[in-house]
């Protein structure tokens, strides 16, 4: 079979997708129109020409921005919809979905509205993907904005399966988290970061010894230390790696240096997701697609990459 008809075949996992970044222009519209929203934006092509970032922050101030027109159960339900749509046909049987509460409860949008709003959707879907949420604090943010948030998702524990961290990387390290990680992990959640994206490999270190961090999303800059890579390989700590957000967030200018052929070639346990797609253009077998054309993935990597997905989900682990 040819490497581009596998890779839809496969069995995969995906451990790295941000919910409100599979929001599509066209569904952004049709939300803001039904909410009364004004977007600064005249229509979808107007959209989809300022989806040129320089760097993370140029892209998360569109991407909260955008958030914006999420507003009723509705949008969250439809939401989730369309990415488990888009996720089905690229062969995706587990998706473990990071959602951003504070991106909506700042807004006056309860964790309610939330919640159920994906919980309608995850119902709808169950004999078709297997869905988990995992909610993630913004680390430009206060912890304690992160712990109040905790605290409203006591009730609702047993729709969320771990917590994570993200939003701007560079200059503000895992350890301002410490104390939110622990009480979730108290509760039984189960913890992943990104770290070492735009933040060194120190954030990665940061992630692990802090927060307790499982899994690592990201993790590209974490090639920069030796010792790291070693105990990333020793310890089997999956990577969760987003080729297309990579490019164009210009952590690497093009997808031939990527690093995930070197990565695998240490023994390092990396998997291929899709991060923000709507944003960048991909979804996730059109990172695997286009990463493995231009490293030059043959079969047998693109089936270790699908394998590692499913391993590393905490339906398994």
């Amino acid at each position: 079979m040819h490497v581009n008809g596998l890779i839809r075949e496969l069995p995969k996992a995906e451990l790295h997708l941000h919910i409100e970044g599979t929001l599509e222009p066209e569904m952004m519209f049709e939300m803001a129109l039904r909410n009364g929203v004004e977007l600064p934006y005249p229509n979808v092509e107007a959209v989809r020409a300022a989806y040129q970032f320089t760097d993370l922050q140029s892209f998360l101030d569109i991407y909260y921005q955008g958030a914006a027109v999420l507003r009723t159960e509705d949008d969250f339900a439809d939401l989730m919809a369309g990415y488990v749509e888009r996720a089905i046909a690229d062969g995706v049987t587990r998706a473990e979905v990071f959602f951003d509460p504070q991106i909506h409860t700042e807004r006056g949008v309860s964790f309610e509205t939330m919640i159920d709003g994906f919980a309608r959707t995850r119902r709808a879907y169950a004999g078709r993907i297997d869905t988990d949420l995992i909610l993630c604090f913004l680390r430009h943010l206060p912890e304690e904005s992160a712990l109040a948030t905790l605290a409203m998702a006591e009730p609702h524990l047993d729709q969320i399966i771990a917590v994570g961290l993200d939003s701007s990387e560079v200059g503000h390290p895992p350890e301002d988290f410490a104390r939110v990680f622990a009480r979730a992990r108290a509760m039984g959640l189960r913890a992943v970061a990104h770290a070492g994206e735009e933040g060194p490999p120190e954030y990665v270190w940061g992630a692990l010894d802090a927060l307790g961090a499982e899994r690592i999303d990201h993790g590209v800059r974490a090639l920069e230390d030796p010792d790291l890579v070693q105990r990333l390989v020793e310890e089997q700590i999956p990577l969760t790696v987003c080729p297309q957000s990579n490019l164009k967030l210009k952590v690497v200018s093009h997808l031939g240096e990527h690093p995930l052929k070197r990565m695998l070639d240490l023994g390092l346990n990396v998997s291929i997701n899709s991060d923000d797609p709507a944003y960048f253009g991909a979804y996730i077998a059109d990172n695997y697609q286009q990463v493995a054309g231009a490293l030059g993935l043959g079969a047998e990597e693109i089936t270790r990459l699908a394998r590692n997905s499913i391993e590393s989900s905490f339906a398994v682990t």
